[in-house]
């Protein structure tokens, strides 16, 4: 199978018959053997009904059906888990993704040998206030922090390599970073497509001002395990071993200042640095322990992968 499309849906029935009819278009046009997989992430709307009529209706279409919300990412999880084709393509489900785009997504990721393609929403028909510019500092963000070059990375119009989706893992909403989770994995052949974008033509958007609270949050988190979840002790054992030597400093110098300048004056317990020093040098020594403890679960997490690889080399 050349191309499988996935599409996560939320509440997008009035959507669903015009967005499946332009796809089979492009895709017979094309000559692509396709197969299309709407995952209904627990809509109310009817559009589980709609799906299992286009199903019937085309053989190329195909549903999956959640109980209740889950989210974006978990809906992209179990579409790429259950891909066939040798190139994944994603887009929503709302018309603004452009399906004609597509053909050229392919060839990118054929000709070029891109792990991933990147749609880039240049010319947008969202609220200034409400998307556009908080849109913008996100993707500045993004940038900086993962040094991934893409101008959109929440644009849902992407292309992977079937290997990229089948490796990496989608969950919580991670759905934005997908590209910095496919570079962390050792896919860094990640180009990018200007792409057409619509305006809604149905419904509302499903997303608020939240989304950005949380992908800042996912990207923090993103950018640590990346750069220390390899190496905790790199992180936790500094920021421990400074905060100590910061402790250390005050209580000599409280120690030399009662023994030696003072030796009248308060009580080293009546001072307010005593207890600076004293805080200090607790937490850094519980960092410094975070740290050593998380270079042990790695060590024994690595060294149960290498008795599981062994085990299976000596049955072959």
């Amino acid at each position: 199978m050349d191309v499988s499309i996935v599409i996560p849906l939320l509440n997008e029935r009035e959507s669903l018959n015009e967005l499946s009819d332009w796809i089979e278009n492009v895709m017979r046009s094309n000559h692509f053997s396709y197969e299309v997989i709407f995952i209904d992430d627990g809509s109310d709307d009817g559009s589980w009904d709609l799906i299992e009529t286009l199903s019937q209706q085309n053989s190329n279409i195909k549903g999956i059906k959640f109980l209740r919300n889950y989210g974006k990412s978990q809906a992209l999880h179990a579409g790429f888990n259950a891909t066939q084709g040798d190139i994944v393509i994603t887009m929503d489900a709302d018309l603004q993704d452009n399906p004609e785009e597509i053909p050229e997504l392919v060839n990118l990721l054929r000709e070029k040998n891109f792990d991933l393609v990147s749609g880039w929403k240049k010319k947008r028909y969202d609220s200034v206030i409400m998307k556009n510019m908080p849109s913008k500092l996100f993707n500045w963000a993004a940038r900086k922090t993962s040094g991934v070059k893409l101008h959109d990375f929440n644009c849902g119009l992407k292309a992977y390599k079937k290997t990229v989706v089948k490796t990496i893992d989608v969950h919580g909403e991670m759905h934005r970073y997908i590209p910095v989770l496919a570079k962390n994995q050792g896919f860094d052949k990640i180009g990018e497509k200007v792409v057409k974008h619509q305006a809604r033509k149905y419904g509302k958007t499903k997303f608020g001002m939240e989304r950005f609270i949380n992908g800042f949050l996912d990207l923090i988190t993103i950018w640590f395990v990346s750069k220390f979840g390899k190496r905790p002790m790199h992180f936790f054992g500094a920021l421990g071993a400074l905060m100590f030597v910061i402790g250390l400093i005050f209580a000599a110098y409280l120690g030399i200042d009662k023994i030696f300048i003072n030796p009248g004056g308060r009580l080293l317990t009546e001072r307010p640095q005593f207890y600076i020093s004293l805080v200090t040098m607790i937490i850094g020594t519980q960092f410094f322990v975070a740290g050593f403890l998380g270079e042990i679960i790695l060590r024994s997490a690595r060294d149960k992968e290498r008795y599981k690889i062994e085990s299976t080399e000596n049955l072959d």
